[in-house]
């Protein structure tokens, strides 16, 4: 790889650093009764209200309508992403000491599976959060009434806009992905014009 892919690609890896301090995904809640908001922000390693009281809040909103509270500590994959990330942080180094365009393809393809495998993974998530209701114990009960937030995007949840986006370190991660594509593209572009 050329001294400029590597970079670009050094880039990439230190990018991927970002996702262990900044958050990855926040989720925002708002209502009549709610006007400046409820939130939460998932961290590679918790999940955290955007305010001071926010989760509790949620979470006994959530008791009203049956769904499971959100404990961060329950969540097993937030243990495993700051593994995750490190190795791939550290992987990427690798890669760009190495400077072997094919590592840096492999690296690309497993960083763009761990990207889908969290997304696809972030959605089960949801899901069973907004379907898997307790009805015994839920005081709010309307019949095939779903209460899973969208992946991306904003969605009415009955008084509820709930809007779900990256934050700070899922840009981070998705700039990474960008990084290290374009400095294996740059580097197939220099070895076609050396050989031209």
């Amino acid at each position: 790889m050329s001294i400029r892919s590597r970079i670009l690609f050094a880039v990439a890896a230190i990018l991927v650093l970002g996702a262990l301090v900044a958050p990855i995904w926040r989720v925002k809640l708002f209502a009549p009764q709610y006007p400046e908001g409820l939130g939460m922000t998932i961290h590679a390693g918790t999940v955290r209200g955007a305010k001071e009281n926010d989760l509790q809040s949620i979470n006994m909103l959530n008791h009203y309508i049956g769904m499971k509270a959100i404990i961060p500590d329950a969540i097993p994959e937030l243990k495993i992403i700051p593994w995750v990330l490190g190795t791939l942080s550290i992987a990427g180094m690798l890669v760009v000491i190495s400077a072997r365009r094919r590592l840096a393809m492999a690296w690309v393809v497993l960083y763009g599976a761990f990207g889908a495998f969290g997304m696809w993974d972030f959605y089960r998530w949801e899901y069973s959060y907004g379907h898997d209701l307790d009805f015994e114990r839920a005081i709010i009960k309307i019949p095939g009434m779903t209460y899973q937030p969208p992946l991306i995007g904003t969605k009415q949840l009955l008084n509820f806009t709930a809007s779900s986006w990256p934050d700070i370190g899922g840009y981070c991660m998705f700039a990474a992905f960008l990084f290290a594509a374009a400095a294996i593209l740059l580097d197939m572009r220099t070895d076609k014009l050396r050989k031209a």
